[in-house]
């Protein structure tokens, strides 16, 4: 059990501005103003902390709505945009910050053997992480009270730094050396940048603390607020005591400038190894987080544990001490340090855009104590993406492209949650503003086929889900509907119902909607679904059923029928026990009556099933029954005028019967058909007499989709 001790100041504060105040403010900071003068670098100072302290307000709005446990940023992400995005953030911020582990030791590694060449970088390194790494395994206390005395040899390393003087007289230089010599404004801002992006190391912390939503809010502004007054001071300090050139050429000028040169030595060894431990920390924390969430495979489940009062995940600890002494031992870290930085600055965008969707929203859900308009959160978001390309634009687009394969990862493994996130708001604001926008979809250009199947149980009647789904190409909509009997399921069971049949849809890779109804029998409930389902202009234009086999049903199938084509709906039928094969080759049979009503809507049918991705290869044959070899004549004209004209692939077989006889033509041409279309008639009081009938014709046809168009819909201009 964790009984989380720490606070404000250990907790978040001190690894975090320790984090902030590295290496590059003691080697890198003399370069910065002499590049671009004191005027320069107080603006790149301005502009950096900014976009940090837009981040720092969305963390603060987030992390006081509700309870922040282990995790930090990816707590915060997966909670509102879902596990994936969380995951594909999380798993690049674990590595990022492994890895950062591993260039801090090396960086401290090489400025120690600079003063004791006898020294051997690589065992430095392993030493120093072997030693960090055991004070981190044990005690997460321990580690922070350590940073403290790291914390006072920075400050003792500042403070001689501001008592010391100039080591040239010379007088302040606004504008830096001469632009013949310097370096770019923003590829300075690019070198400066990751100075000021340390907030993290504290907020990894958050499963540690007592008070989270109190200590995150509280230890971040505190981080950002010192080190920007200590930036904005140490360029004065600079600028005032020596010339840009020499500012630009001697990268250790704060020793010479400083009191007791040896503080800042004591700094850059300090500031390496605080980096370092705050990594140390968070990493292995970021790692217990995924695991907990099933992000990282169950077979890593070790890794989810928490050991001691202080819930210390030392499985986490052991592989990241294990990766970073790897990357010790391998050495050169440069190639892949600005894809690391880009980890963080997509972390950073994401939790502003996270908190202003939230906002946005405005969902009685998110109720922070610290209350943030979402337009600063989006300036933070474009801040951080904009600063991306800006420091390194191919370390950004090899980021995207980690970050994206690692959703598509998750994404395909379907990781289920026990939690909402923001994801459904987001989708129902788009909903209702395309709600408000789309028109009646009974124009031409834009019609396809909206399918609401009457599927019972979905694995008694797989075929017909399989086949609109097929229709649908991923692109239209279809609604897989069950009627269950009033008598024997009550209400109340009805959520639970479609729960367990959007589970199974989801498990077989189906994307429909889902809606169960209770009725006296299934035939009224069919009739009320068709007239109330769907939502403003989006309502079923196609019914899709299989037959009934009952004879004491055939009336009251056939009178559902007539009501779902009084009411302006296609009906499909599907007669049938088993899906098309999706692999093979399909030979579809359509058998031809002219292009009005049924005709077309079956070629509309034949078309998007020849082009769905859902089955491999579509043959359609187009066949039609003659009297005479005259009329073949003018009929293959005519449908080869008609091909031509509509842009389809179609082929076409006129065959002759002077007897007419065509339900025997139709039964052996079609024999070999692996789906057969026949239009039905205008269903009327005699329709159930008549489709009886027509099964009985068609009887040796294994595979028939009988086709019935609403009265109202242009297929001649749909097709043309």
């Amino acid at each position: 059990m964790n009984n989380k001790k720490l606070g404000t100041f250990g907790g978040v504060f001190t690894p975090s501005i320790l984090t902030i105040l590295g290496v590059i403010m003691y080697l890198r900071f003399g370069w910065v103003v002499g590049n671009v003068g004191l005027i320069g670098t107080l603006l790149i100072v301005t502009l950096s902390t900014s976009i940090t302290f837009l981040t720092s307000l969305s963390i603060a709005s987030i992390s006081t709505n509700t309870q922040v446990k282990a995790g930090g940023a990816y707590y915060m992400i997966s909670r509102s945009l879902g596990v994936e995005i969380g995951g594909a953030l999380g798993i690049p911020l674990y590595l990022a910050q492994t890895f950062s582990v591993a260039l801090y030791v090396m960086g401290f590694a090489e400025s120690l053997v600079a003063i004791f060449p006898a020294l051997n970088i690589k065992v430095v390194g392993i030493v120093s992480t072997l030693a960090l790494g055991g004070l981190a395994l044990f005690s997460t206390k321990a580690t922070i009270k350590a940073q403290y005395v790291i914390l006072f040899v920075i400050v003792l390393s500042l403070l001689s730094l501001f008592f010391g003087g100039a080591i040239e007289n010379s007088s302040i230089e606004m504008w830096g050396v001469p632009a013949a010599r310097s370096v770019g404004f923003w590829q300075v801002f690019a070198v400066f940048f990751p100075a000021v992006t340390g907030i993290m190391a504290g907020v990894n912390m958050s499963g540690d603390l007592k008070n989270a939503s109190r200590s995150i809010p509280r230890g971040t502004f505190l981080a950002v607020g010192t080190g920007y007054l200590i930036y904005m001071a140490l360029p004065i300090i600079l600028a005032s005591r020596a010339d840009a050139s020499t500012l630009v050429s001697d990268p250790l000028i704060m020793r010479r400038i400083a009191l007791w040169g040896g503080a800042i030595l004591l700094g850059v060894w300090g500031a390496s190894l605080s980096s370092a431990v705050g990594s140390l920390l968070g990493a292995p924390r970021v790692l217990q987080a995924l695991t907990r969430d099933n992000v990282v495979p169950k077979k890593w489940s070790f890794l989810a544990t928490g050991y001691g009062e202080e819930g210390i995940p030392r499985g986490g600890t052991i592989v990241t001490i294990i990766i970073t002494i790897v990357c010790v031992i391998l050495g050169d870290l440069d190639a892949i340090a600005p894809v690391l930085t880009m980890f963080f600055l997509a972390t950073y965008g994401i939790l502003n855009v996270t908190a202003g969707i939230e906002r946005f929203l405005k969902s009685p859900s998110f109720r922070p104590k610290f209350k943030v308009h979402w337009g600063f959160s989006v300036i933070g978001a474009i801040g951080c993406i904009s600063v991306m390309f800006l420091i390194h634009a191919l370390a950004t687009v090899l980021a995207i492209v980690f970050i994206m394969g690692v959703l598509i990862w998750l994404r395909r493994r379907r990781l289920k949650t026990t939690w909402g996130d923001v994801r459904n708001g987001m989708l129902l604001q788009i909903a209702r503003f395309v709600m408000l926008k789309v028109k009646p979809m009974d124009d031409a250009k834009s019609w396809r086929p909206n399918i609401l199947v009457f599927s019972g149980a979905p694995m008694k009647r797989w075929h017909l889900i399989d086949f609109a789904s097929g229709l649908a190409q991923e692109k239209g909509l279809f609604t897989v509907a069950t009627i269950l009997p009033e008598e024997k399921v009550a209400q109340d069971k009805i959520y639970q119902y479609e729960k367990q049949i959007r589970d199974y849809l989801f498990d077989k890779n189906i994307r429909s909607l889902v809606r169960v109804v209770r009725a006296q029998d299934p035939f009224s409930g069919a009739r009320y679904l068709s007239n109330a389902y769907g939502l403003g202009p989006l309502v079923p234009n196609t019914i899709l059923l299989g037959d009934t086999t009952d004879v004491s049903h055939h009336q009251s199938y056939a009178e559902m029928i007539t009501h779902f084509y009084q009411s302006r709906k296609n009906v499909i039928i599907l007669k049938d026990d088993q899906p098309l094969p999706s692999r093979n080759k399909i030979n579809v049979d359509l058998w031809w009556g002219g292009l009005q009503g049924n005709g077309g809507l079956m070629m509309v049918l034949a078309y998007m099933m020849q082009n769905s991705p859902h089955w491999q290869q579509v043959s359609v044959t187009i066949k039609m029954v003659v009297p005479s070899d005259k009329a073949a004549t003018e009929a293959r004209k005519n449908l080869d005028s008609l091909l031509a004209s509509i842009r389809v692939e179609f082929r076409r077989k006129i065959l002759v019967s002077e007897q007419g006889n065509f339900f025997q033509i139709l039964s052996e041409d079609s024999q070999g058909a692996d789906l057969v279309l026949c239009g039905l008639k205008k269903p009327d009081n005699e329709f159930s007499d008549y489709f009886e009938d027509l099964k009985q014709k068609t009887a040796t046809i294994p595979r028939k989709l009988f086709v019935v168009a609403s009265h109202d819909i242009a297929f001649k201009e749909i097709l043309s």
